[in-house]
């Protein structure tokens, strides 16, 4: 995702190296990948993609993790079928290509998962978590779905346009201190505003020293300093998951 005020793709990180658990399935209109639990219990995960796309294998690697903690697990194409943003690709063109790419319109093809869930896997409980532009998305959710237990919004981009204040139900942000892409600024006109307006739990993580993407784009071995942060992001987004599903 990008600051708005001044767009500009972040960086990948480090792609991971990983086939996946699950398999790639066709969800009415889209395409995504599903990993199922054997103890998932009729619970569910919607995971949101960022810029890379649904078939970013450290995406994939995220939804096997959730689904090792007891859930079904599935990262639908919310593109439907475009292009995903590639680090290779003229940043000067990353503008358009986000207009194409709106986070908060993403409607249709939640209908369609949430069916897919209820009638295939037998989902009753199901909650959402999003990477990056997935962030953005997993706040509008947030705001529209009741029926969505939990949301986790990890680096999200915050909009202070309009009212993105009124969740349904519990909802935890992850932010990096160090995020090129979001402001802390931002982080705190948000902390402030749902103090003052939310009605339902909420919580907010900023880490310390950490970048844009540190969740699920680098690696838990990339250096020492990191690792305890990359942990315990993970482990909080399972809690929270734990909790409220």
């Amino acid at each position: 995702m990008a600051n708005e005020a001044n767009p500009c793709p972040c960086d990948i990180g480090h792609r991971l190296e990983y086939g996946g658990m699950g398999c790639e399935v066709q969800v009415e209109h889209i395409k995504a990948y599903v990993t199922k639990s054997p103890v998932a219990a009729g619970k569910a995960v919607i995971v949101i993609q960022d810029i890379f796309g649904w078939q970013l294998p450290n995406t994939r690697y995220m939804a096997d993790m959730i689904a090792g903690n007891g859930y079904t697990a599935i990262v639908p194409d919310f593109f439907v079928g475009q292009e995903p943003w590639h680090p290779s690709a003229d940043r000067s063109t990353f503008h358009e290509w986000l207009k194409t790419k709106n986070a908060r319109k993403i409607d249709k093809e939640v209908d369609a998962v949430l069916r897919y869930l209820k009638q295939q896997c037998h989902a009753q409980k199901i909650g959402v978590v999003g990477f990056c532009w997935g962030g953005a998305a997993v706040h509008h959710l947030m705001m529209k779905y009741s029926e969505l237990r939990a949301g986790v919004s990890v680096y999200g981009i915050v909009k202070d346009s309009e009212d993105v204040y009124s969740l349904k139900n519990p909802t935890l942000f992850i932010f990096a201190e160090n995020d090129a892409v979001i402001p802390l600024e931002q982080v705190s006109l948000l902390t402030q505003k749902l103090k003052e307006h939310c009605k339902v739990a909420y919580q907010i993580k900023t880490f310390s020293g950490q970048t844009h993407g540190f969740v699920h784009r680098k690696r838990e071995d990339c250096s020492p300093e990191d690792k305890p942060y990359i942990d315990e992001a993970r482990r909080n987004l399972l809690e929270w998951l734990n909790k409220y599903i």
